[in-house]
């Protein structure tokens, strides 16, 4: 699973060929979640708000190099990182 950003020690991550829909996969010290690109919504897992506000607008920021992401993934090509939250 490529880590495609990293940030505050959030790590971004996708799967190469995952399940629909679009989404990326954060880890935050103990806690994971699932965020839809789409929607820019929390659809599995937990993150303490702060660090899930910032994964947030991390995403909105980079939506479309998400949605680039996760299209080299679907077609088994290596994502291209992405810049961190500064």
């Amino acid at each position: 699973m490529p880590t495609i950003s990293s940030f505050y020690g959030i790590l971004i991550r996708m799967f190469f060929n995952d399940h629909a829909p679009a989404h990326f996969h954060v880890q935050y010290a103990e806690y994971k979640a699932t965020v839809d690109i789409e929607s820019l919504t929390l659809s599995s897992g937990e993150l303490p708000r702060r660090a899930q506000e910032l994964v947030l607008d991390w995403a909105e920021l980079h939506q479309q190099e998400l949605l680039e992401d996760w299209r080299l993934c679907m077609e088994k090509q290596q994502p291209k990182p992405i810049e961190p939250l500064k």
